[in-house]
């Protein structure tokens, strides 16, 4: 690792100094993003770094749970897996400065997913035509993440930002710094963050007991072993992040180099048992938890060309480093039971590794009329699991894609169209081993045979928008996309026990390829202080992949097999709202509401799918002044796939007051007082594999500030 490290920034410091020996040249704007932002139809939503930064630290999907369309399925404090319109996994890429982030949350509910939210300009929630330029098998969309690591423009000044946070729910805090400035034509950037938060509270009566579990046991419904812990067991978490970027800008493009760092522990807070036959409150006090680390390095630039048919070249190569340990401990008083031969997990740790190289280039030609560019990109992918709770073997996974974007404003519409080639290759694996069972009662494994596959797939995706604004008052825009997505290693080549899902998973090496045919239509209105946004989507999915349980057995666990079934998801969002003078300040009020249903062709319903929202919201603002609060009223799910039960409803509320005070030297003073969940509601996320075991955390207040000298 450290030898690419050191390589990188050497070739970077070799063109670098090329530069350096040219001429001085004025300064000028260069973005490295795919497409012009102000070209197309804008993400459907944005989060600013400075509303991020005033949050109380949380994961990446429920920083953006309060969007319309978009929520999150949490596992505990550290994990939410981002959901777009019913879709998450591999159908919504989570990215960095539009490159997808190369973690293991995509096979594991319980893995975090590995982003920096510190010092970041913005999170940009990515629909239509730009979602498939960003990343194959788009089918819900992106989630970007945009810093300023590598500066595509000279700082003019230098910048320092001290900030630290405090919570109640789990007498946790968070300290962070970043830094920027232009030192002899050159521009550096670090950023740091170190977050420490304990167990979180959970309202009384958030546990659920299914009775089934103690029928054999001879207990009655209502034992006094069915406690309400004040705390929820394993949701703790700790996170330090770093980055430090370096860059050269001028008349000629930019070319920079960037390290992001992140470690992070956190506890696991349900673990399915393969063995149920051992003895009751074995596990009451027991450690679960995960840790990871994530190096990334970025080299990337643009060269600019003059008077030429091509524009720029945009260009970035990344290589990342990343892994995830699962791990068993007993608290103390517990060791003494394992000398004494009661331990139970002797095996060791499960850890999850994924080296990954990324390659590509934009190519820019655009017009005067037209602006279009063309996207070549690479990617060599190697992910294993070793351990005890390997359920798959190492897989290798390339892609290569070749795409073109297009965009041209007329008088009477606004037209973006996107078309994209992916070539996919996935190797892997799939072990097949017998077990007998012995006298003692202990099962023999004898050696496993293994089958190779060597899998193919050429995807070819298509997305269409269209936008017209009629007057400077109503606006209709509609969207059409075919995306096809490849199964993923874990769909094909998943043979083992998945204790984070409580199950024994069993891929399918027969998958077919994913297509999605979606449209949406959305019509805008704003005049005089009133708004509203209306927008009703659908899309169909050939060959759907999905898991669905059996009524086998293995290993104690429930069989649950990948498979393949036509869907249909469809729904509807609206917002509207005013706007008006009220006390010096400017007062917002805005109700909203989003709804989507998911069926598979026979009339059974997709699983785990979000249930419809009420969303109120107020937000008044004054000069130095902010206040938001929110109130998310979420109904009781009854649409149910196989096996599932019903979620209650529950309403979430949160608020945010945040004061700014800026010196006559310019030092800039934030301090911002949050709560969430302030009715201290019992929740479960019905999108969440464990929402009976880890419902949401309780009433949190706390607050966080900064200082920008």
């Amino acid at each position: 690792m450290k030898t690419i490290r050191y390589a990188l920034i050497f070739l970077s410091v070799i063109q670098i100094n090329n530069v350096l020996a040219q001429d001085a040249i004025e300064e000028i704007t260069v973005s490295s993003f795919y497409i012009d932002q102000d070209s197309i139809n804008p993400p459907i939503h944005i989060i600013s770094g400075d509303d991020m930064n005033n949050m109380a630290t949380q994961s990446i999907g429920e920083s953006i749970d309060n969007l319309l369309g978009v929520s999150s399925a949490d596992y505990g404090a550290g994990v939410g897996q981002p959901i777009i319109r019913g879709m998450t996994g591999n159908r919504v890429k989570v990215m960095t400065n539009g490159r997808v982030n190369r973690d293991v949350s995509a096979i594991g509910v319980d893995h975090v997913v590995e982003v920096d939210l510190n010092n970041i300009q913005q999170i940009e929630v990515i629909r239509g035509p730009s979602s498939i330029f960003y990343s194959n098998g788009t089918m819900g969309g992106v989630i970007n993440v945009v810093d300023n690591t590598i500066a595509w423009t000279d700082f003019t000044e230098q910048a320092l930002r001290i900030g630290g946070e405090a919570q109640s729910v789990n007498g946790g805090h968070s300290g962070e710094i970043s830094y920027q400035n232009n030192f002899g034509g050159l521009n550096f950037s670090l950023a740091y963050k170190d977050s420490d938060f304990n167990n979180f509270e959970i309202p009384f009566g958030s546990i659920i007991h299914e009775e089934e579990e103690h029928e054999e046991e001879g207990h009655e419904e209502h034992e006094e072993h069915e406690e309400n812990p004040k705390f929820l067991p394993n949701t703790d978490f700790s996170n330090e992040s770093q980055r430090f970027g370096v860059s050269k800008t001028g008349d000629w493009g930019y070319v920079g180099v960037s390290f992001r760092g992140i470690e992070s522990v956190y506890g696991i807070p349900f673990h399915g048992e393969e063995h149920e036959e051992e003895e009751e409150g074995e596990h009451e006090e027991e450690r679960i938890f995960a840790t990871t680390d994530s190096d990334v390095i970025n080299l990337e630039g643009s060269y600019i060309f003059g008077n030429s048919f091509i524009n720029k070249i945009d260009y970035y190569f990344a290589n990342t480093e990343y892994s995830l340990t699962e791990g068993h401990a007993e608290e103390a008083g517990h060791e003494e039971e394992e000398e004494e031969g009661h331990g139970h997990h002797e095996e060791g740790p499960t850890t999850f590794s994924n080296d990954a190289k990324e390659y590509g280039a934009v190519v820019d030609f655009s017009t005067d009329d037209l602006s279009q560019r063309v996207v070549m990109n690479m990617i060599e992918e190697d992910v294993s699991i070793i351990g005890h709770e390997a359920f798959m073997k190492p897989s290798d996974n390339s892609e290569f894609s070749f795409g073109y974007y297009v965009s041209r404003e007329t008088d009477l519409f606004n037209f973006d169209m996107a078309i994209r080639h992916d070539r996919i290759n996935r190797k892997g694996s799939v072990a097949h081993h017998e077990e007998e069972e012995e006298e003692e009662g202990h099962h023999e494994e004898h050696e496993e045979e293994v089958d190779l596959f060597d899998k193919d797939f050429e995807n070819d995706s298509l997305a269409i928008g269209v936008n017209r604004d009629f007057n400077k008052y109503f606006n209709v825009s509609m969207d059409m996309a075919s995306v096809e997505r490849a199964p993923s290693a874990l769909e094909l080549y998943m043979n083992g026990p998945h204790l984070a899902t409580g199950r024994f998973e069993i891929g399918n090496t027969n998958m077919e390829k994913e297509r999605s045919r979606n449209i949406d239509l959305t019509l805008k209105y704003n005049q005089g202080g009133f708004f509203g946004t209306f927008t009703v989507f659908r899309n169909n999915v050939d060959d759907y992949i999905y898991l669905i349980d059996s009524a086998k057995k293995e290993k104690k666990l429930t069989v649950s097999n990948y498979k393949q079934k036509d869907a249909q998801l469809s729904g509807y969002e609206f917002e509207i709202g005013t706007s008006f003078d009220f006390y010096n300040g400017n007062l917002e009020l805005s109700i909203a509401r989003d709804s989507i249903s998911g069926e598979f062709s026979d009339g059974t319903n997709i699983p785990r799918m979000t249930p419809e929202r009420n969303i109120f919201s107020v937000n008044y603002s004054q000069d130095d002044v902010n206040f938001n609060m929110v109130l998310k009223d979420i109904k009781q799910q009854n649409d149910l796939g196989l096996n599932e039960s019903v979620t209650k409803g529950f309403q979430m509320l949160d608020a945010r007051f945040t004061r700014m005070l800026i010196s006559e030297s310019g030092t800039e003073v934030s301090a911002s007082f949050f709560g969430n969940n302030l009715l201290d509601e019992v929740a479960r996320n019905h999108s969440s594999w464990v929402k009976n075991e880890v419902p949401l955390a309780g009433r949190n207040v706390g607050v966080s500030f900064s200082v920008k000298f």
